[in-house]
């Protein structure tokens, strides 16, 4: 399976959208269902370091980047997809 970020790397990592540590405090359940805080992306390695890196706050990620859409559009994130796609087409 394919990095569900780069679409180029084999995904060997699961990124949970919602961090784990979120999922037992209440202010988390009232936004989101079980399932949704459960959900998790495959990723690859590099990819998934990128994600806690451009983004090392849990909580801000959980909030703010909830999704793969959201992910793809943080700043940092984009920059970094660009760079690695251009990598491989060399």
């Amino acid at each position: 399976m394919l990095c569900e970020l780069c679409g180029i790397d084999e995904a060997f990592n699961k990124h949970h959208l919602i961090p784990r540590h979120c999922h037992r405090k209440n202010r988390w359940k009232r936004r989101f269902s079980k399932e949704q805080m459960q959900h998790t992306i495959s990723v690859c390695k590099m990819c998934h370091h990128s994600v806690h890196a451009f983004i090392p706050d849990e909580k801000e990620l959980g909030r703010d980047y909830y999704s793969i859409e959201k992910l793809k559009s943080h700043p940092d994130i984009a920059k970094y997809l660009k760079w690695k796609r251009r990598r491989v087409e060399r």
